[in-house]
């Protein structure tokens, strides 16, 4: 025989049924990196989740910091959720990123040592986690968007379609031919040309001197001030289908910027290269090109300097 409830008793058991799935657990609201431990809550908006910072994140955690919310939330959204995807929803944290570079904080009369231990996303910010909408349209402009660099004009600029959203001073690979260590034979320096696409990131590099393939961990910079290498990623391209070493990378001496100085790579700012970064995810196309005949800002035309000798060759073959 089943016993009677009291109207007190059905009341507490219907309290307890409500208790035990309209409010959230703990563990719902908050996630933790993985070897760092911040911990983050999410506010549900009508519209939108937030996820709140409630421990500072410096460079050196950065990027564990955010795997650990993909890695959280990638489960929970209607589309593949990635760093990149994140990150451009939240185009606060490009700008504070660019803002690390060594110059720009010099600029405010302010010496750093060591960028990671700069703070890039500080207590109590806010990371918005986009809704599929605002997801699908960053899809959109992922596949829409086309690194173009000239060599003779210095310039890497991105597009979407036809629209130029950044333009960005660069230096080139030399006009000579050297032995290299790393590459175990003589190099021909110059920048390739041709097209091709963004094949990996490198988010923590490390950095070698590819003539003699020694590694180092601090640069001298142009006031002559010796800092820690930063930590800013790498753009591997593929170019002609060929992996040829040849990287979209920032150079620590931004006084070569607008030369043909570097070992065939792609030199661009510090600042600059985390911009490029979070426009260029895996598998935007590269266009490489060498056209002496542009038009500059004012719409006059100019003629550049052929700094290959491209035109002197074509004339003697």
């Amino acid at each position: 025989m089943v016993p009677k409830l009291s109207s007190f008793h059905f009341s507490l058991i219907i309290l307890l049924v409500l208790l035990k799935f309209c409010c959230p657990k703990q563990d719902d609201n908050l996630i933790v990196a993985s070897n760092i431990t911040p911990k983050t809550t999410l506010i549900n908006n009508s519209r939108q989740k937030n996820i709140v910072v409630i421990k500072e994140i410096k460079i050196g955690q950065y990027f564990p910091f955010l795997d650990s919310i993909v890695k959280k939330y990638d489960s929970v959204t209607s589309y593949h959720l990635s760093e990149h995807i994140l990150v451009r929803a939240n185009p606060w944290i490009i700008d504070t990123l660019r803002n690390t570079d060594y110059y720009a904080m010099k600029a405010r009369d302010s010496f750093v040592y060591n960028q990671q231990e700069m703070i890039v996303l500080p207590k109590d910010a806010t990371i918005v986690l986009p809704d599929s909408v605002n997801a699908k349209k960053l899809l959109q402009s992922f596949q829409k968007t086309i690194v173009d660099i000239n060599i003779p004009e210095y310039k890497l600029r991105i597009y979407e379609d036809s629209i130029k959203l950044y333009e960005f001073p660069i230096r080139v690979g030399r006009n000579e031919k050297k032995y290299l260590k790393m590459a175990g034979r003589v190099v021909d320096l110059k920048t390739k040309i041709g097209t091709g696409r963004i094949v990996n990131h490198v988010r923590n590099p490390d950095y070698y001197n590819p003539v003699n393939g020694h590694q180092y961990f601090v640069t001298k910079r142009d006031d002559k001030k010796v800092t820690k290498l930063p930590q800013v990623p790498f753009l591997e391209t593929e170019i002609n289908g060929l992996r040829n070493g040849q990287l979209i990378h920032p150079t620590t001496n931004p006084i070569t910027l607008g030369k043909a100085y570097s070992n065939g790579c792609i030199g661009t700012k510090e600042g600059d290269a985390w911009v490029i970064y979070y426009y260029a995810s895996i598998g935007t196309k590269v266009n490489i090109r060498y056209d002496l005949n542009v038009i500059d800002a004012l719409r006059n035309k100019l003629t550049l300097k052929d700094i290959y000798n491209r035109n002197l060759k074509l004339e003697t073959n």
